[in-house]
């Protein structure tokens, strides 16, 4: 599905666009491009304007949060933090929670199985918003992975080519779809979380979360002991290359079946292009 971008341009026409749209997205933080969210009339015609049977998600960093959180508290609605990347900010998500509060996250693997470090290392290669953080805060994601404060796993996709990074102006953002899989499976293999749990984490809690409708005939097949090292090359996106090449993983994917279809095996794509269909909001 595809989300409604909140701005206090486009604020009152954002109810005409709910039918169409999975959920409404407000940026309180900077990101790549010009939507962000500073005034609190804007903030409380979405809360107000937006049907409460669609969810409100949000990228919101550090006190942020915390307003994110007090709006939830103050209209009684689900609020759901994308791509948390921080100690301070998993921490206040898991005291909302016990507190009842309707807020749910996810948080995404290059969060996981990054830091800062690697930042330093690959410069605009290593570049995204949220940024990375440092080891004690990747301790914190996997903790709240453990306990079950953590919702869901989610990508955060954003496949820019190595002429954009490599430009005066490089867009923040990596591609992560090929990878998340890989690398979660790697973390099933060494005993962070079980099967289970990574299903929960990247198909049944994100399907509750956003209301999808079940996909019938569409599933992934793996091999969990497969050991590899991640490339440049193995990327099937357009963007051609990947912040986790040289990264040892245990799991592939095998097989993809998407509505009865064989969309991909044995490491080809064989579904035509024009194939895919948006999921219905």
């Amino acid at each position: 599905g595809l989300f409604a971008g909140a701005s206090p341009e486009d604020v009152a026409h954002l109810p005409a666009l709910a039918a169409e749209a999975v959920a409404l997205k407000i940026y309180l933080n900077d990101t790549f491009g010009k939507l962000r969210v500073e005034d609190v009339p804007t903030l409380r015609a979405c809360f107000q304007t937006w049907p409460r049977h669609k969810l409100i998600a949000m990228h919101a960093e550090k006190q942020s949060v915390a307003v994110g959180i007090g709006l939830a508290a103050a209209y009684a609605r689900p609020v759901h933090f994308c791509h948390i990347s921080r100690r301070e900010e998993i921490e206040l998500i898991a005291d909302a929670k016990a507190q009842g509060l309707p807020v749910t996250c996810e948080v995404t693997p290059h969060h996981l199985f990054l830091t800062e470090a690697d930042y330093a290392r690959q410069g605009p290669l290593a570049d995204m918003r949220p940024v990375l953080g440092t080891p004690d805060d990747v301790a914190a994601l996997w903790e709240h992975i453990t306990n079950g404060v953590v919702d869901c796993i989610a990508t955060d996709h954003a496949p820019h080519t190595l002429a954009e990074k490599r430009s005066a102006t490089p867009p923040p953002g990596v591609a992560g779809l090929e990878t998340s899989l890989p690398l979660m499976l790697t973390a099933v293999s060494q005993g962070r979380l079980s099967l289970e749990r990574l299903i929960a984490l990247m198909h049944t809690h994100p399907r509750h979360i956003y209301n999808l409708p079940e996909q019938p005939d569409t599933f992934v097949e793996v091999d969990p002991n497969a050991t590899y090292t991640l490339t440049h090359e193995m990327m099937h996106s357009k963007c051609g290359w990947t912040p986790f090449a040289g990264q040892q993983v245990t799991g592939r994917v095998m097989r993809v079946v998407l509505r009865g279809q064989v969309a991909y095996e044995d490491g080809q794509i064989l579904a035509a292009p024009g194939t895919g269909r948006v999921l219905p909001a």
